[in-house]
């Protein structure tokens, strides 16, 4: 009988140690083996390759290992659905976790996410995960790089984000967060610790209250604070101007009120200034010596009535002027019209009055100067200007200029840019394909949209300006030169510039699952970068059509992914 028992139990080591070896799991504490089993049933329309048998040795695609642990899965744009369980956070050697653009990932985000301690970067952009964020990821302490953005998030901002201390980008935009900004006290970390983050990216939510004077302060390193689109009030604080690194500030579209701070002007490192949309009141700000400045949009508040402030003549860098619906009257300075790189000078529904003169030096990059709804009642044209002058709405249109391009409303529907096709002739696609602009051939272009938020120029007529992104993309992506398609750049109601963005594969009609999870990445990780001129941006990648898939629900399926796949 002991025989017999001794062949059983023999019997079931061998079927145990046959099992293991099938399934190449090789980690002794079989911890990933069942977090990764998990996720493959759990996970609809994985790769194909996740039905192979060894994760790390076969390999799957988006899997990477170090010693049969995985330690990183880069999974962008894969076409995912399902939820982030648990079992995630069994992954205990993960450093790098990209899930972006799968808006088929719903659910609410696992306090386990808080296990993986030695995770350097987590990038969940672009799903559709709800709930809120879990108090649990103040444990990533070697965090460097979190990205939330563009989910359905709710609930507070938590406190435990201030125990991050290496992280250097916060994207947090584009949810539903609400609350007020959490300050560390003797008990609570806060946000106001976080002196290596370079990126507050908090705008496009509900956030609440006032800006807390103690978020800031001299020892951060703050590059982009970007807290607009959301339900703010109060005063601006005037520890702000202690942040000297900030290049771009944006505080537009909600209720702050007060004056702005006077030391403001400290920031003279800032290329984009946006304070539009907001109860502002007080003098005009004062900007003078903020000498990098490019882009500065006051419109919208409640300023004193006024002159215009000696910085329009003074700001020699500006390529936009942006005062609507303001208070200013008198003359407008001719000098602001001189500026070497000026481009737009938009300051309708003022008080303008006296007579308007551009003078004789006129920019060579001016293309727009708006004057709607002032009270102009006459014009010394210029010779040496003959682009967009609008004058609607004043008494000078009332006279012999009534009749004049000058008093007609401006083309609500400007030409737009798209990368030119005319090398392909009349060549068309089918609808799920697009013509790559390099070979004049129909792919399966890898498609999305980017937002700029804080580019330093407004018009949109420059067509260079729109070459550089082609070939920055191409070049810095390692594509084909030629093989991106840009059209329909414009200024959406949040005042970022808006592009369609499509990119085709070097060879063939379909770009390979590794190929898009490596695009996704650069994208989603900020890896590229595109040309300084069109500052902080993000990118949302619709679906792919992988080879072999079909367009189902919105998403493209095919017929890999254990646990129920989408066919």
């Amino acid at each position: 009988m002991a025989a017999l028992e001794f062949f059983f139990f023999f019997l079931v080591l061998l079927f145990s140690a046959g099992t293991q070896g099938i399934l190449g799991f090789t980690n002794p504490d079989g911890g990933f083996n069942r977090a990764l089993l998990s996720l493959k049933d759990q996970w609809k329309n994985t790769p194909p390759s996740w039905e192979k048998s060894d994760p790390c040795g076969t390999p799957w695609d988006g899997i990477t290992c170090n010693n049969s642990r995985v330690t990183a899965m880069g999974l962008s744009t894969m076409g995912l659905q399902g939820r982030l369980e648990a079992d995630i956070g069994e992954l205990t050697e993960l450093r790098s976790l990209d899930l972006s653009f799968n808006p088929g990932l719903i659910g609410s985000l696992t306090p386990n996410l808080g296990n993986l301690e030695k995770l350097n970067i987590l990038i969940l952009a672009g799903c559709g995960f709800t709930g809120q964020i879990p108090d649990e990821l103040g444990n990533l302490s070697e965090l460097t790089f979190l990205a939330l953005n563009s989910n359905n998030l709710t609930g507070p901002i938590p406190p435990s984000l201030g125990k991050l201390s290496n992280l250097y980008w916060l994207d947090l935009a584009d949810n539903k967060l609400s609350g007020s900004f959490p300050i560390s006290t003797s008990t609570s970390p806060g946000l106001d610790q976080l002196l290596k983050a370079k990126h507050f990216h908090f705008n496009k939510n509900q956030l609440s209250g006032s800006i807390p004077w103690n978020l800031f302060s001299s020892g951060m390193e703050l590059i982009h604070v970007l807290f607009d689109g959301n339900k703010l009030s109060g005063a601006i604080p005037d520890t702000l101007g202690l942040v000297q690194t900030l290049e771009v500030l944006r505080l537009d579209r909600n209720s702050l009120a007060g004056p702005v701070p006077s030391n403001l002007n400290n920031l003279t490192n800032v290329n984009e200034l946006n304070l539009a949309h907001n109860q502002l009141t007080g003098t005009v700000p004062n900007l003078t010596g903020m000498d990098h400045l490019s882009y500065v949009d006051l419109s919208n508040n409640s300023f004193e009535a006024s002159e215009a402030p000696a910085w329009f003549s003074t700001l020699t860098t500006l390529t936009t002027l942006i005062l609507e619906q303001g208070s200013l009257y008198g003359s407008v300075p001719q000098k602001v019209f001189s500026f070497p790189n000026i481009e737009q000078v938009k300051l309708k529904d003022n008080s303008f009055n006296d007579t308007f003169s551009m003078g004789d030096s006129i920019g060579g990059s001016l293309q727009l100067v708006d004057l709607q709804n002032n009270q102009i009642s006459s014009v010394t044209l210029s010779s040496g200007y003959t682009n967009s002058l609008v004058l609607v709405g004043n008494p000078v249109c009332n006279t012999s200029l009534s009749n004049t391009a000058y008093c007609q409303n401006p083309d609500e529907n400007p030409k737009t840019y798209a990368t030119n096709l005319a090398n392909c002739g009349n060549k068309l696609c089918s609808p799920d394909k697009k013509l790559n602009p390099q070979s004049c051939e129909c792919a399966y272009a890898y498609e999305g949209t980017l937002y700029f938020r804080g580019p330093s120029f407004r018009e949109l007529s420059d067509s260079n300006i729109f070459h550089s992104l082609e070939s920055s993309l191409w070049n810095k992506l390692n594509l084909t030169p030629g093989s991106v398609f840009l059209e329909n750049p414009f200024f959406n109601i949040n005042d970022y510039l808006q592009i369609q963005l499509a990119l085709f594969p070097p060879t063939g009609k379909y770009f390979n699952r590794s190929e898009v999870a490596r695009i996704g990445f650069a994208m989603s990780n900020q890896t590229y970068k595109p040309p300084p001129q069109f500052g902080p941006y993000y990118f949302i990648a619709s679906p792919y059509h992988f080879q072999g898939t079909t367009l189902q629900g919105g998403l493209y399926t095919s017929g890999g992914g254990g646990g129920g796949s989408c066919n």
